[in-house]
């Protein structure tokens, strides 16, 4: 496809923002947590007015570039032209989040097949792992509403998440916040490998629980981890990788 750049017509922080979103994109394609083209992640633009930029709807993650990003507002409306349409039900929930947490730059959503499995399990995400002990630190649920397109299911979804940074939605996937996008994906990782990790476990025999006293202390756990840095420890490393196979997603 020929997208026009738009490295010279938009601000340098917003160029910033487009390529590490497009690389977020392209590492979700990368390890394999895609749906075709149906799952989303948004990136929320400094400044008052609530823009945010989300895929182009129909392109496939691993085709996303930073030029082929759609600029909208809080309504959905496109604040820059584009040829590319807007998926209302990816519209609906992120925009319910960005509304309300400030403090979130980044929400993104995955229906892996480990998510959905976990999120259909009575019991959600057990604390039998030590990446799980991350995610029970600061996990909320959401229950299935159908396809997220009215945005009646916005306040549900706003109280659902709080102030955590991981929210499983029951038969649906998992969805992450984070205060940048090396954050947000970062918690994703985790939440993915959980999952993943947890139906390998209940399918070898019984489970040992992780004491509920670890879970308390894993936020300076997390910290010592990553120098302090959250995502941001990890994002060079991922982008040398994208720079290795295919740099096409900063264009």
């Amino acid at each position: 496809m020929n997208i026009p750049s738009l490295k010279e017509t938009v601000s340098t922080e917003e160029w910033q923002l487009r390529c590490d979103l497009a690389a977020c994109y392209r590492l979700v394609a990368h390890y394999g947590w895609s749906d075709l083209v149906f799952t989303h992640i948004s990136a929320r633009l400094p400044g008052p007015e609530h823009h945010f930029l989300i895929n182009p709807y129909g392109l496939l993650f691993d085709e996303v570039t930073a030029s082929s990003l759609v600029l909208v507002d809080q309504e959905g409306n496109k604040v820059r032209e584009s040829p590319f349409p807007v998926n209302r039900a990816g519209f609906v929930i992120h925009s319910a989040i960005h509304s309300v947490r400030e403090d979130v730059q980044c929400v993104l959503h995955t229906h892996t097949r480990a998510g959905v499995a976990v999120s259909a399990q009575r019991g959600g995400v057990l604390p039998v792992s030590q990446q799980s002990t991350f995610v029970l630190a600061a996990l909320g649920y959401h229950d299935y509403e159908g396809v997220a397109l009215h945005d009646e299911e916005k306040p549900r979804l706003q109280d659902d998440l709080g102030g955590g940074s991981f929210l499983m939605l029951r038969n649906h996937g998992l969805l992450t916040v984070g205060a940048t996008i090396a954050d947000a994906f970062l918690a994703m990782y985790v939440f993915e490998i959980t999952c993943q990790i947890q139906l390998s476990a209940q399918a070898g025999g019984e489970l040992i629980t992780v004491d509920p006293k670890i879970i308390a202390g894993v936020a300076h756990a997390s910290r010592v981890q990553t120098g302090g840095m959250g995502g941001g420890f990890v994002w060079p490393a991922l982008l040398r990788r994208l720079e290795r196979t295919d740099p096409t997603y900063n264009t």
